[in-house]
């Protein structure tokens, strides 16, 4: 799972802007942000650098934390 939406919603990007960057279509951006296929970790590396964030950032982790 990953917080590319939650991203996108607390900048105020949109995803047509965000698929520019990328240089991907908008259905793949839309794919991503919805959760219903993963993005490549380079991918995800790339996303981060745009919206100028840590990578970690968009990760939501699958262990319990503590």
């Amino acid at each position: 799972m990953n917080r590319i939406k939650e991203v996108l919603e607390e900048k105020g990007i949109k995803q047509v802007w965000l698929a520019e960057k990328l240089g991907k279509s908008y259905n793949m951006v839309n794919a991503y942000v919805q959760n219903r296929q993963q993005p490549r970790l380079e991918i995800l590396m790339s996303i981060a650098e745009i919206l100028d964030i840590d990578v970690k950032e968009l990760i939501i982790s699958n262990k319990e934390t503590k």
